[in-house]
This record gives C-alpha cells, sequence and structure tokens, in this order.
C-alpha cells in the first residue's frame, strides 16, 4: 500500500455508506491527526487505538451518515501545496479542508487564523 491517508479515507467513507457502526483503520501518526481532527469538527465519533490499528466509531445523524463526501486532494504522485491566500473553501464553508502545516494537521479556517499554508490532504463534507 502506498497510501495510507488515501486508505483511511476511503475506509472511513465506504464505511459510512454501508451503515457500519465501526471502522478499522491501518496506524499511522498522520491517520491519527486525520481523525482526531474529524472528531474534533463532529464527522466521526469515539477513537481508540489499539495496537497497530485505529478504531472509529461512526457519527449518524437521524441514520444519514454525519460524511456525506471525502475526496483526497494530494497524491504520493501528485503533491498540492497552497499558501495561506489560495487555501480552498468546501461548499462556502459547509465542509473542510485537511491541511497539514508546519503547525500539524489542521482546517483551512485554523489555517488562515494561523496564517499558515501547506499541503491540501483532503475536502471532507
Amino acid at each position: 500500500m502506498n497510501d495510507p491517508v488515501a486508505d483511511a479515507l476511503i475506509r472511513l467513507k465506504n464505511g459510512y455508506q454501508v451503515g457500519k457502526q465501526t471502522v478499522s483503520l491501518k496506524f499511522s501518526k498522520l491517520t491519527l491527526a486525520i481523525v482526531k481532527l474529524l472528531e474534533k469538527e463532529g464527522y466521526v465519533g469515539k477513537i481508540e487505538k489499539k495496537g497497530r490499528e485505529i478504531i472509529v466509531t461512526l457519527r449518524y445523524v437521524a441514520r444519514t451518515p454525519a460524511i456525506t463526501d471525502i475526496k483526497r486532494v494530494s497524491k504520493p504522485s501528485l503533491r498540492v501545496y497552497k499558501g495561506v491566500k489560495q487555501l480552498p473553501s468546501v461548499l462556502n464553508g459547509l465542509g473542510i479542508a485537511i491541511i497539514s502545516t508546519p503547525k500539524g494537521v489542521m482546517t483551512e479556517k485554523e489555517a488562515r487564523k494561523f496564517k499558515v499554508g501547506g499541503e491540501v490532504l483532503a475536502l471532507v463534507w
């Protein structure tokens, strides 16, 4: 597997599409940071680290998934970096863009607040 971030995002998306309660993700520091960010923003429920995997409880609102779609932007074959002025806005603020900055993984709103740019990892709405 070349892209653990894409694998984690697709596992989350597929878990929501089939209506699962929990999803198991392979552990990496970046994946854990992304999932913690999604938890903070209210897109997933509880997160548990068990050995070399992360157990994520999916969140549903009135039987509809909290996440409608996830798109991977920066790939290993084509990295996408944006400055603070070019950071994307997802659905006019209804979604989030996950940005990897020198100050850590954060949403595009936090990156604008701290005035840092970085690699655009994914778009979530």
